[in-house]
C-alpha cells in the first residue's frame, strides 16, 4: 500500500483552520436545529437545518477527512481552555439561536475563503449556500 503524502505545514494550517470552521459551523446549526425543534416545534424548519448540518458531510469528504484531522491540534489552540465573558451569559433563549445565527454565518465564510486555497475550491460554494440559508432565517426569527 502506497504512503500517502503529510500535508506540509502550510496546509496543515488551512486544514486547521477548516476543521474548526466545520465543526464550529456544525455546532451552530445543531443549536438553531435544536431552538427551532423544541422551542419552535417548527419541524420543517428543523429538519431542514439538519439537512444543513449533514451537507457539510460533503465537504468535509471533499477536503479529505484525513488532512482535516491531520491538520487538528487542539493543544495548541490559544482559545481551547477559556471562554470570553460574553459567552457565559445568555439572558434567554432568544439570545442564544442569535449567538448561533453569528456563529454559523462567521464560520460559513471562513470555511468559504479558505477552501479556496484547496484543491476542493469548489466546495466553497456549499459553504456560501449554508451561510446565506441563515441570514435569511434570521431575517425570519421574530424578535
Amino acid at each position: 500500500m502506497p504512503k500517502k503524502n503529510k500535508p506540509d505545514l502550510a496546509s496543515q494550517q488551512v486544514y486547521r483552520v477548516l476543521d474548526a470552521n466545520l465543526n464550529r459551523l456544525r455546532e451552530a446549526l445543531r443549536v438553531i436545529e435544536e431552538y427551532y425543534r423544541f422551542m419552535r416545534l417548527d419541524k420543517r424548519c428543523a429538519v431542514s437545518l439538519k439537512s444543513m448540518r449533514h451537507s457539510l458531510d460533503a465537504v468535509e469528504a471533499g477536503i479529505g477527512r484525513g488532512n482535516l484531522l491531520a491538520g487538528r491540534d487542539t493543544g495548541s489552540d490559544p482559545f481551547a481552555d477559556g471562554n470570553r465573558p460574553e459567552e457565559l451569559f445568555r439572558a434567554k433563549a432568544g439570545d442564544v439561536l442569535r449567538a448561533n445565527f453569528k456563529r454559523g454565518q462567521e464560520a460559513g465564510r471562513v470555511i468559504e475563503e479558505f477552501l479556496k486555497v484547496t484543491s476542493a475550491s469548489e466546495l466553497s460554494k456549499k459553504a456560501k449556500i449554508v451561510r446565506f440559508a441563515l441570514y435569511s432565517l434570521e431575517k425570519k426569527f421574530p424578535e
